[in-house]
Formats: C-alpha cells, sequence, structure tokens
C-alpha cells in the first residue's frame, strides 16, 4: 500500500497517477475530511469502498440463488420442442 502524508494546504491540486489512464488529485482537506477527485475512463468502474463490498455480497447471493424455473404443460412443450419453424407459423 503506498500512503502519502500532506500538510493542509500542501498538495492540493496534485495528483497521483495510476497507469496512463487513472489520475487521483486531493481537491479539499476540511477538517477530518478530504475531498478528493478521480479521473478514469468511463469504462472504470469507481465506488466506495463500502458499496463495492455490498454490490459484491448481493453478486454472491444472486450466484447462489437458483433460478427461477419455467413450468410448459405437455401441449406448450410439444409446440416449442418439436414443431419446425414453419409448422409453428402454419399452425398459429
Amino acid at each position: 500500500m503506498l500512503v502519502l502524508t500532506r500538510k493542509v494546504g500542501e498538495g492540493i491540486g496534485e495528483g497521483i497517477k495510476i497507469n496512463d489512464d487513472v489520475k487521483i488529485t486531493v481537491i479539499e482537506v476540511k477538517g477530518k475530511n478530504i475531498r478528493l477527485g478521480i479521473e478514469a475512463p468511463k469504462t472504470t468502474k469507481i465506488y466506495r469502498e463500502e458499496v463495492f463490498l455490498k454490490i459484491k455480497e448481493e453478486n454472491k447471493i444472486a450466484a447462489s440463488t437458483p433460478a427461477k424455473q419455467t413450468v410448459l404443460t405437455s401441449a406448450e412443450y410439444d409446440t416449442r420442442h418439436y414443431l419446425m419453424p414453419q409448422e409453428k407459423i402454419e399452425k398459429a
């Protein structure tokens, strides 16, 4: 982990580069709060950590939940699986 230390008023507007396409800039320091600006391609997903963890947890739950299955009557099954496309059109 890279840790940078700045005094109040120092480093405002200075950035940190990540690869060629991401830049993090200290925008403002106010008391215990620090505002950061992040410049990145629109395809780069950027989340606060607590939001990212919530998304991961919801995805994990969704992946472990069985998909809803559709039950077909025998007539629907026959129509969908045994008739050729032309026969489906003529039957309708």
